[in-house]
């Protein structure tokens, strides 16, 4: 079984390590603001998924310093700008053009970063959105985050995520649109994977262990991912928050969060079944210790991905990749 890891495609495009420098631009979301719903995502945390960034009233350049601190000493001397500077709390493009602008060509010119990552909504993507990425794209490489979470209907209206799932797909034909026009006018790096390019980086957010899906749910969700030109996933273990209305249904006991066991199952089984060209971002995640309700085995990352990895390695037809 190989495995397209982030860190392979990572050290294939720009020849070293990379690291991420989350960051808080002080977005809101439509789920939030009353656009359309005041709570969020039914697992979302205060934090809006960005609880590991620095503070929005620092600016741009300032966070990416501090972020940079937190990790320096992991660098060798001498290796040159290896960061991404990952927009990450709330929902980033969802904000005045020339706002979403500003921040993405602050990080985008900082000599230390070589990339830029922006979490969204496929329901903050429009026309206007697109044309500004393919603009930032040819300053540092682009990469855009979409939150499906799960492509079935029933699921997305438990979990509150406000969108279809013929929004996701208009989002992503949107900004393929944009990559098809750097096909046509640039001259692109290609490799095997044929996902070294000047392309705008499309990965989609999935959640395993969604109260009421089972393995052959979240197997049609990655089909249905599979049949779309998406380049990367990021694969989110359940994690129950405290202060969201998913840990009130935790508490009734409505249902039950995955064994460590159970969760490495099932996404071999989503990994076997997983377009071989598409980038393997994530296996899981971590949510912050201090707000972690279930399940509390997560808490324990190093732990939970040496178990994943040599599970991995003990499959039948593994290449020996492991997904860090």
């Amino acid at each position: 079984m190989e495995i397209y890891t982030f860190n392979a495609y990572l050290k294939e495009r720009f020849g070293k390590k990379i690291y991420k420098i989350s960051l808080n631009a002080g977005m809101s979301c439509p789920n939030r603001d009353g656009t359309i719903g005041t709570g969020g995502c039914i697992f979302c945390s205060e934090g809006g998924s960005g609880d590991f960034a620095s503070p929005a009233s620092l600016s741009i350049t300032r966070q990416i310093e501090e972020g940079i601190s937190l990790v320096k000493n992991k660098i060798k001397e001498g290796s040159g700008p290896c960061y991404i500077a990952y927009f990450q709390a709330y929902t980033n493009t969802y904000a005045p053009i020339e706002r979403l602008r500003a921040i993405y060509e602050e990080a985008a010119k900082n000599e230390n970063i070589v990339a830029i990552s922006i979490a969204t909504r496929p329901d903050c993507i429009d026309e206007n959105i697109a044309n500004l990425l393919y603009e930032i794209n040819k300053i540092k490489p682009v990469i855009i985050e979409l939150g499906l979470q799960t492509s079935n209907e029933s699921s997305a209206k438990y979990i509150r995520r406000g969108y279809d799932n013929n929004m996701f797909e208009k989002a992503v034909t949107i900004i393929d649109n944009i990559n098809r026009r750097i096909s046509d006018t640039e001259d692109n790096i290609t490799n095997k994977h044929c996902n070294i390019s000047s392309h705008i980086h499309i990965v989609v957010h999935m959640i395993i262990g969604l109260p009421g899906e089972d393995i052959t749910t979240m197997l049609d969700t990655v089909r249905y991912i599979n049949s779309f030109p998406i380049h990367g996933i990021k694969f989110q273990l359940l994690h129950i928050l405290k202060n969201t209305d998913l840990a009130k249904d935790f508490e009734k006991k409505s249902f039950k969060v995955l064994s460590m066991e159970e969760y490495a199952d099932i996404l071999i089984k989503l990994l076997l079944n997983l377009r071989s060209d598409i980038v393997v971002h994530r296996i899981t995640g971590d949510g912050p210790k201090k707000i972690l309700i279930a399940p509390t085995w997560s808490a324990d990352k190093k732990k939970v991905l040496n178990y994943i990895n040599k599970r991995l390695k003990d499959h039948p037809g593994n290449q020996g990749l492991e997904v860090l």
